[in-house]
Formats: structure tokens, C-alpha cells, sequence
């Protein structure tokens, strides 16, 4: 299955967003157990750790937590997803998401990563999948990439991050764009427009406004 990221450096903010204690994500507080990717992916490898010439520029905000395939479809699906968009992940770990949205959807995918960890394991699973004609992986930092051809933001953060982030949503993509979260709201400047429980967890639903 088909899945993406996240959870707090601190224990008590990944419980007070659920994060890494929500048996859908596929993973555990300690000695994280991540359920395999489908297809002929779960019999692929695992990636060894980057050479010190591979690390990030910096830290990553958060660490590596997936979003199982029930919640990625939920996101796609509440964002009205179809073949005419374009969907960028931020933080796309292994590009579940932008996978799906190609596969499943039919849209075209973009993940941003700042792991090059990652960026190997989503470009592993594009080309496993199949979609390499409608996926791009890129290693960028999220709060200064070029997001401006997407109509569809996924994300999968802190709180603190979606409100740091918000400002670029908004001046960056254009009017009309959806922003999808999964388990983490924009705070009380920025409500969203709906919300959904699927699969144990909230999703958020925000549209881009016109200027």
C-alpha cells in the first residue's frame, strides 16, 4: 500500500496530533513497523542510509511517518482530485501521494522532498508503478520550492507548520487551488472549508481564495 509522512521531533506533539500513535499509519512510537508497499514493491530491498554526500541541506522538519492507502485516497477524493490537476505533496516521503493521484486519479504528481533518502525511495516507487511519464520527484526545501502550477496541495505536517507554511499557500497558488491536510489544521486564522474522518484520523479541506 501506497502511503505518506509525519510526526513531531517531541513524543508529546506527536501524541497531541496523533500522529505516530495511529495504528493506520503503519507505524509504532519505537522501532517503527511500516506496512510494505503493495504490488511487487513489498518484495523490493530496503534503501541503505545515504552516504554523508546524500544528507539533507538541513534537518528535516519532521520525521518519516506514512499515511495509509485508505487516508491518501480520502485526501484525493476530498480535494475533488481528477485527471486535470496537478498534485504537489510537500514532504512526499516514498510519493505515495503523488503515485496515487497519477495511478489511481489520473493526475499529474509532484513530490517534494528535502531527504535524498526519500527521494530514492519515491523515485523507486514511481518507476515501480509505472507512472514516470506523469510523476516528478524533486529534492527542494517545501517553504521555498515553486509550487505555482499546482491545483491540488497535499500535506501531512505539524500544526506549527501548516501556520508557517500558510503564507506561501496563499500568496503562491492560484485561486481555486485545494489544500488537503491530513491529521493537522491551519489554526484559528485559517478555518477549513470541511473536514472528514476516514480511517481513524481527520482530514482537512482549505481552497485558495481569490486575491
Amino acid at each position: 500500500m501506497l502511503n505518506n509522512r509525519v510526526a513531531s521531533w517531541t513524543i508529546a506533539a506527536a501524541l497531541a496530533g496523533g500522529a505516530l500513535m495511529q495504528t493506520h499509519s503503519g507505524a509504532l512510537l519505537a522501532g517503527a513497523l511500516i506496512e510494505p508497499l503493495s504490488h511487487s514493491a513489498a518484495q523490493q530491498p530496503a534503501l541503505p542510509p545515504p552516504p554523508e554526500s546524500m544528507q539533507p541541506a538541513r534537518r528535516p522538519d519532521v520525521i518519516y511517518v506514512p499515511t495509509n492507502e485508505e487516508v491518501v485516497r480520502g485526501m484525493l477524493k476530498l480535494a475533488g482530485t481528477t485527471k486535470d490537476d496537478i498534485v504537489y505533496d510537500l514532504g512526499c516521503g516514498d510519493g505515495r501521494i503523488p503515485v496515487i493521484a497519477a495511478r489511481d486519479f489520473g493526475a499529474r504528481g509532484v513530490g517534494i522532498d528535502i531527504d535524498p533518502q526519500r527521494i530514492a525511495e519515491a523515485n523507486a516507487n514511481v518507476k515501480q508503478a509505472g507512472v514516470g511519464n506523469r510523476v516528478q520527484i524533486r529534492q527542494h526545501d517545501l517553504f521555498t520550492a515553486d509550487i505555482k502550477e499546482a491545483t491540488v496541495v497535499t500535506l501531512y505536517l505539524l500544526q506549527s507548520l501548516n501556520m508557517k507554511l500558510r503564507p506561501k499557500l496563499l500568496a503562491d497558488l492560484k485561486p481555486g487551488t485545494r489544500v488537503v491536510s491530513h491529521a493537522f489544521d491551519m489554526g484559528d486564522e485559517w478555518k477549513p472549508e470541511k473536514t472528514e474522518e476516514i480511517g481513524g484520523t481527520r482530514i482537512y479541506l482549505w481552497t485558495i481564495p481569490k486575491k
